[in-house]
């Protein structure tokens, strides 16, 4: 595959997830509006138990899927049909349990709550197959289309039924629609359609390489999710909206980045698995070009957030500002584990893969417990420590797999780094002048801007002029 298709499916996918934040951010900011910290906080007890069981739903398969050189429809029917029985199974044991899961948040109101949003589980099971295909024909294009058709669609219900009084319900719709408009849309527009043929024989043969994926993606999932399970039940659900508000901003840019680079490296990646060269090469071009793009982003919002907070979501919302500066650095190393796991991946290195997950979370536990009887902020610093420590983690494998290792990963991301510092610092000196939210805002954007793609066409960075030479390839094909 080469890299202006590799780069065109990127591009693709990129707009469809910052499409979709950017009206899902809107539509969460007009909903913080009207709705009260504490009814987002109910929601999002719900939405950390579905999360958890979509992943089982999953079942490591879809990437099975990408990464078998020979996958046919057999193996995607079995795998259709296996997950939809699935999701059905976890949507009955979840709907059985959602009276305890209300008793023990001492929450009554969580029973229909849990009943409602766990349909999601069945949707999922339908969606998984379909995303899979779409990856690893890299039809990305599709799934553009799809989920700016779900968002929208669901935006225009939610905040509708928000202002009608329908509280916590509004987010309940919003949610589901915007993932059953989406997974009908794609149904509709792809050719690919699960036939009556299951062959246990090829399931197996899938699981001996999703199994580990899936052992992987329960740890870290759990582990993600732990946090919010922990500070929902032992604090409040303020402080769990609090904490969660501030991932928001930081989610919204990092998310959209490395889950489009995740869904279009791996299947590239998976191309080149018998050439270590040639995945250490597109390896570091992700980490290089990642890194250029989300570092200045993350540190302006560190610097940015305070007048964010204030313009966006009201004074009342101000507690989250230092969980937001928190994650912004947080989710900034995530496209450098997003690279190296992949690499990992496309290798056929479930294993490895799995011993990785199991060493991070025993550490990811180890700082739980050690912040939990502090308080809510400091179990946000141990998560910023961890994802330090899981760069190198992750890295470590690849010296040996493809010849790429930590100290040379370093030197790539270096001068993003540190064009990104310099940026924040003159940024933040906007902060002491005393101006207004707005007017402060709109400085420091501009003149962070100005600083950053200044001094990288001065210096010539090599993202800088690789990007720019992409860029260029495509005014040409525009015209």
């Amino acid at each position: 595959m080469n890299g202006n298709n590799v780069f065109s499916n990127l591009l693709w996918r990129f707009s469809e997830r910052i499409g979709a934040k950017l009206i899902s951010v809107i539509v969460n900011l007009i909903l913080a509006r009207i709705l009260a910290p504490e009814l987002y906080g109910t929601v999002t007890i719900v939405l950390v138990f579905t999360e958890i069981l979509q992943v089982f739903v999953e079942s490591g398969f879809g990437t099975a899927l990408i990464q078998k050189k020979d996958a046919d429809d057999l193996d995607f029917s079995s795998v259709f049909f296996f997950n939809l029985a699935i999701s059905v199974v976890l949507y009955a044991l979840l709907f059985a349990a959602a009276p305890m899961i209300a008793r023990l948040y001492r929450k009554p109101e969580l029973l229909q709550v849990v009943r409602v949003v766990g349909l999601i589980l069945i949707i999922a099971g339908v969606r998984n197959v379909q995303q899979a295909y779409v990856s690893r024909n890299m039809l990305f294009k599709r799934f553009f289309f799809a989920t700016l058709g779900g968002t929208i669609t669901a935006a225009i219900v939610g905040i509708g039924m928000a202002v009608k009084g329908f509280g916590v319900w509004a987010y309940v719709t919003q949610y589901l629609l915007n993932n059953l408009v989406g997974t009908l849309i794609l149904w509709f527009t792809v050719k690919w359609r699960p036939k009556l043929q299951f062959s246990p024989e090829r399931l197996k043969g899938l699981f001996s390489y999703g199994w580990k994926l899936l052992v992987s993606s329960v740890l870290n999932i759990v582990s993600d999710k732990l946090r919010p399970l922990i500070i929902g039940y032992r604090f409040s659900a303020s402080d769990l909206s609090f904490y969660n508000e501030g991932i928001l901003f930081p989610n919204l840019i990092v998310d959209n980045v490395n889950s489009s680079i995740d869904s279009v490296l791996l299947p590239a990646l998976s191309q080149q698995q018998d050439s270590s060269e040639n995945v250490k090469a597109m390896t570091r071009r992700a980490i290089q070009i990642s890194s250029y793009i989300m570092w200045p982003l993350m540190i302006g919002l560190f610097v940015c957030a305070r007048p964010l907070v204030s313009l966006l979501l009201g004074e009342e919302w101000l507690p989250c500002v230092p969980f937001l500066r928190i994650f912004s650095l947080y989710y900034a190393l995530f496209p450098i584990h997003t690279a190296n796991l992949n690499a990992i991946k496309a290798m056929g290195r479930s294993d490895i893969f799995l011993k990785l997950e199991v060493a991070k979370r025993i550490l990811d536990l180890a700082f739980v417990v050690g912040t939990i009887f502090i308080g809510v902020k400091a179990m946000a610093f141990g998560l910023l420590t961890e994802g330090f420590l899981c760069l190198f983690i992750n890295a470590f494998p690849n010296k040996r797999l493809c010849g790429y290792a930590f100290t040379e990963q370093m030197k790539d991301i270096f001068p993003a780094f540190l064009l990104s510092a310099a940026m924040g610092a003159a940024v933040y000196a906007l902060s002491l002048l005393g101006l207004g939210n707005l007017v402060t805002l709109v400085l420091q954007v501009l003149l962070g801007a100005v600083i950053y793609v200044g001094v990288s066409a001065l210096l010539k960075l090599e993202p800088f002029r690789y990007l720019l030479g992409i860029a260029g390839k495509l005014l040409k094909r525009g015209n």
